[in-house]
This record gives C-alpha cells, sequence and structure tokens, in this order.
C-alpha cells in the first residue's frame, strides 16, 4: 500500500527541524551507529527518535538490514522534502543574521583531492581570522562525483577542472594550468623541463578511469596525433596514482601542485607536456537548486583571491621540478 506525506502532516508535528536533521544524517550515514556518532547520541536514542518520525508519517522510513539501514520508499519520498524543510530554515536564519551584514552558516563545498590538500588549509585560515561565524563543510570527490552533487543541491560551490572553457552560466574559470608528465626519481624521460605530448607513445600510464575528464583529453589528442596510450594501470585515486609512480609501475599525468611534497622531497620527478599542452581550468560553480547566502558569497570571494593569488601554483625552483 503506497503512503503519503501529506500537507497537513508536513505543516504539524513533522516540521520538528531537529528529528528531520537526524533522519537525513540516518539516511546519509546508512547506519544508526554512525549516524549517533556523528550526531554525538546513542543508537538506542536515536532509534526511539526514528520510531517516533515513522509513527508520525505512517510508515516505515527504513529497511533495518545486517549492514546498516536503507530508506523505504516512504524513505525516499521523505528525504527531498526533508532536504528542503531543513534547507529553507537554514537559509531563514542565515538571512536574518546577514541582514546585519554578519556572514554566518554553512557553507559545502565540494573539491578535488588533488587541490584541497593545499587550498582547504588556505581558506580554514582565511576563515577562522576573518569570519568565524561561517563553517566550512567540505566534501572530497571527483569531477563526476562533485557534478552530481551540485545538481542535487548537495554542496553549495564546488572546484572543479575542466578541459575547454565551460559555457554553463553558473561556472567561472579562475586559472588555467597546465599538466605534467610525472615519473620516478632519476627517470630520464622527466628529468627535461617539458616533454612533447608524442614522447607518451606506449609509455605506460597510471591513469583514472574513463570518462575521466583528462582521460577523455589525453584519449582525444593520442588519437589526433596518432600515437597508442599504453594504459599500465587505471586509478581514479591520486595518493595511488602518486605512490604507483613513486614506485615505478607508470608514469602519471598530474598538475605541479598535486605532487608539490613529493617534488620538494625527490620522491618524484615532472616534466611540463607540450606540443600540444594539455590545459586544464580550476573553475568554481555554483549550485542552482537553491539561493546563495552571503557567507557562500565569502567563501567564493576568498576562492578568487586564493587563484589570484597563485595558491595551486606555488613558484619551485627548476631543480626540484626536472
Amino acid at each position: 500500500m503506497a503512503h503519503t506525506v501529506t500537507h497537513t502532516q508536513e505543516a504539524g508535528s513533522l516540521v520538528d527541524l531537529p528529528r528531520l536533521r537526524r533522519f537525513l544524517m540516518v539516511a546519509e550515514m546508512g547506519s544508526l551507529t554512525r549516524a549517533a556518532v556523528m550526531l554525538d547520541s546513542t543508537q538506542s536514542a536515536l532509534s526511539l527518535q526514528m520510531g517516533a518520525l515513522e509513527r508520525e508519517c505512517g510508515g516505515r522510513l527504513f529497511h533495518r538490514t545486517g549492514r546498516g539501514v536503507t530508506l523505504t520508499e516512504l524513505g525516499e519520498r521523505l528525504l527531498p522534502r526533508a532536504r528542503s524543510l531543513v534547507r529553507d530554515a537554514d537559509q531563514l536564519q542565515q538571512d536574518m543574521r546577514s541582514a546585519a551584514g554578519i556572514p554566518h552558516g554553512d557553507v559545502v563545498l565540494g573539491i578535488l583531492p588533488s587541490t584541497a590538500l593545499t587550498l582547504v588549509p588556505h581558506l580554514l585560515r582565511k576563515i577562522a581570522k576573518h569570519y568565524p561565524n561561517i563553517r566550512l563543510r567540505v566534501l572530497e570527490g571527483s569531477n563526476g562525483q562533485i557534478d552530481e552533487w551540485l545538481a542535487q543541491g548537495r554542496l553549495d560551490i564546488a572546484l572543479l577542472y575542466r578541459y575547454g572553457r565551460s559555457k554553463a552560466p553558473n561556472e567561472e574559470a579562475l586559472t588555467e594550468m597546465d599538466s605534467w608528465l610525472v615519473g620516478k626519481r632519476g627517470d630520464a624521460l622527466t628529468r627535461n623541463p617539458t616533454v612533447p605530448f608524442i614522447r607518451l607513445d606506449r609509455l605506460p600510464l597510471v591513469l583514472p578511469n574513463l570518462p575521466n575528464g583528462l582521460r577523455v583529453t589525453l584519449d582525444q589528442q593520442a588519437r589526433r596525433k596518432n600515437i597508442t596510450l599504453a594504459i599500465a594501470v587505471e586509478v581514479d585515486s591520486i595518493p595511488i596514482q602518486k605512490e604507483l609512480a613513486i614506485q615505478g609501475f607508470g608514469y602519471g599525468v598530474l598538475a605541479l601542485h598535486a605532487v608539490q611534497r613529493e617534488l620538494e622531497a625527490g620522491a618524484l620527478q615532472a616534466s611540463r607536456i607540450v606540443s600540444p599542452g594539455i590545459d586544464r581550468y580550476v573553475t568554481l560553480a555554483s549550485t542552482t537548486r537553491h539561493p546563495g547566502t552571503l557567507a557562500g558569497r565569502v567563501v567564493i570571494k576568498l576562492l578568487r583571491e586564493a587563484m589570484s593569488q597563485n595558491v595551486l601554483n606555488p613558484a619551485m625552483s627548476a631543480a626540484k621540478v626536472a
């Protein structure tokens, strides 16, 4: 039998924001135990609260399994409404504070692993010093994941890589970066400052899986140059890509800031790919699923400033790069 969440219910007892927040946490974690830890509660107390919410909804919201919980059909229908109610309440609170000119509230940033290590500490320092009422929440993922989270409204803003300038109205290119061929210490090919693209012919490469934007761009250029890309290992994790390059399993193709520490330590070498170069744009995107906030606009301003200060492109000597 189908269950519905009525307008009367939504307007009445279901608008218990703390309870809805707990419901959203359980749905996100897929586990009462993990959600209780995140909420600084106990599993038994959280289970009682979810049971009360189920009685108000007139049906079960979760299937209990040996591995945790999953949403029922009723739970799936409640999920977007609960997100909307909680988001609207948060927005109202932020708007009230913003009316006094005080940036306040959560800002959810989606970011790539290769940029997070450098950029997130920089942002947090700026926010702690100048905007203590802003709480930055960070979700790390691949380009594809971040695009999906933006479309779902789970993010406020995001930093992405685009290979070619984006024409989306909610995106702006902040900076352009080269791509570098990364090899182990002592490697002859990456000892040079630059490497022509055709030298990638049949070179063992450690690259992310398709449909990653870098892979698509490399494949397109390889066809134009009539060369063959020999994929030694397909792995999406940048830390694993770097470790495999260090151990000599193959060459990575990465942005320079992603290997800054390894270059400085002498564990890796990097040579800029040229003729043609593989240009990547760091793009700032905003969700279209809900309005922006003053706090979000502040974080956007800080991100623009960070790019203008070249935070992701630290100056490094030629000896460290090659």
